[in-house]
């Protein structure tokens, strides 16, 4: 009889939060994006709940429109390291961007913290959708490669950095004081790779870990971000507004992966949610409007703009249609910017309701303790998720889900009690990768 499949869980720790203007009330800590307490607090209380994952969210270009948290707040990599010094099993999943950084480098800086974790590190594959992000980069505008050659590029980039991964076989290292032989000439390769963009001889000068290698998230959900997750990732982080659109992309992408001859069951997909809990309906409300009544339009517009490459919006009406931005947002967030459009076009919104929604948008995971388990469940078994990334939407967000949701779903057995295993890849149930140069095998 096979084992029942279990949810699976992650925490994305935001500071401040995502929202523009939830800094202001009363129960967030101010300076909580680059607080290292704040950091280990989340994290520790999300290990307790026997979560998957802690991921930290990243992004290279900010102005004086950008939310708090984008503002000032920790490298991911820097503050998961020392997340992996007062953690034992969370994984410790980190953004990093593919068009602003090198292969060697960042293949390095994974499997480091892959070791300093003891296997339980990941990442997140992104490609750096503002065109300004080139600016911080000794590149101009127009060298900010378009949406198509971005993915091109990242995708040429994971083949680098898994072949990188596997410079050196699992036993390279022999370590042999008596004879003085410290490591195996034969189980270190070399890449000596030429693409249509780098060029990378290898070996890395790190081994391999515990869980073989880093495992692979991507967040994109336009078709160039689901062909990639198909093909290389091992989790996808998405969202979406209703189960009905989340199983057609959860239907979609695994279709994508069995095309490429992947087992689509290892693939995990992960819906971004940020539930709102209350002991009852109306408190839940309640917390929802306090986060919401935070918002002013004109920060709201600032939010909105974000999407469409910093756009200034407040030149348009407020109460008419949503203005036609024509090609506008294709370059940059395109899934993201392609939604609004067609949304505002359907509903017939206007530009305040479109920038007041995207900017607090009310979670259909809202409600009692019961409610939002009940959501989870049918979303799982409705084949819409394999399990969720968790947000804080309004404060003590992750407290609440850990102290009353996490219970009901393990009563139901839908959710672990104990963590199966030591590593990421492991407790996500996702296949140890073996060495590529160890499968070879000679027969006579």
């Amino acid at each position: 009889m096979s084992q029942q499949k279990k949810l699976k869980f992650g925490v994305i720790i935001h500071g401040v939060g995502g929202n523009i203007e939830g800094w202001r009330h009363s129960d967030i800590q101010t300076d909580a994006s680059v607080s290292l307490d704040y950091y280990t607090k989340q994290a520790k209380k999300a290990e307790e709940g026997k979560f998957d994952l802690v991921f930290i969210a990243d992004g290279l270009h900010i102005n004086e429109k950008s939310i708090p948290h984008f503002l000032n707040r920790f490298e991911p990599l820097t503050i998961l390291s020392a997340l992996a010094a007062v953690t034992k099993r969370i994984g410790l999943v980190g953004t990093l961007s593919t068009s602003y950084s090198e292969p060697f480098n960042v293949a390095r800086q994974f499997a480091s913290l892959d070791h300093i974790s003891n296997g339980r590190a990941g990442w997140n594959v992104v490609t750096s959708p503002l065109e300004k992000t080139a600016l911080n980069f000794s590149k101009t505008i127009e060298e900010h490669p378009d949406h198509a050659k971005r993915y091109r590029i990242a995708d040429e980039y994971l083949q680098i950095a898994k072949g990188l991964w596997d410079s050196w076989e699992d036993d390279a290292f022999v370590r042999d004081k008596e004879t003085g032989v410290f490591f195996d000439p034969d189980k270190l390769h070399p890449l000596n790779y030429r693409g249509e963009f780098f060029s990378v001889q290898g070996p890395l000068n790190i081994g391999r870990s515990k869980q073989g290698r880093p495992v692979i998230f991507q967040a994109g959900s336009s078709e160039a971000g689901k062909n990639l997750a198909a093909k290389e990732a091992d989790a996808i982080f998405t969202g979406h507004p209703t189960l009905k659109v989340a199983q057609e992309f959860y239907q979609d992408v695994k279709e994508r992966a069995k095309a490429y001859g992947r087992n689509p069951d290892e693939l995990v997909i992960l819906p971004g949610i940020s539930p709102i809990i209350g002991a009852t309906e109306e408190e839940a409300e309640r917390k929802y409007h306090e986060i919401a009544n935070l918002v002013s339009i004109d920060k709201a517009l600032d939010y909105l703009g974000r999407y469409y490459e910093h756009h200034d919006f407040s030149q348009y009406p407020l109460d008419e249609p949503f203005p036609d931005l024509g090609d506008l947002g294709k370059n940059s967030f395109q899934s993201h910017t392609n939604r609004i459009k067609r949304q505002a076009k359907e509903e017939n919104l206007t530009l305040r309701q479109v920038a007041l929604r995207e900017t607090t948008p009310r979670s259909a995971f809202l409600g009692t303790p019961e409610k939002v388990a009940n959501l989870v469940q049918e979303w799982f078994e409705g084949n819409g998720a394999d399990g969720f990334i968790i947000g804080s939407a309004v404060p003590n967000g992750l407290n609440d889900f850990v102290e009353y949701v996490v219970p009901i779903l393990q009563e139901r057995g839908l959710f672990r009690t104990e963590y199966e295993a030591e590593t990421l890849r492991g407790n996500l149930g996702i296949p140890f990768p073996e060495n590529r140069y160890s499968k070879k095998v000679i027969t006579h």
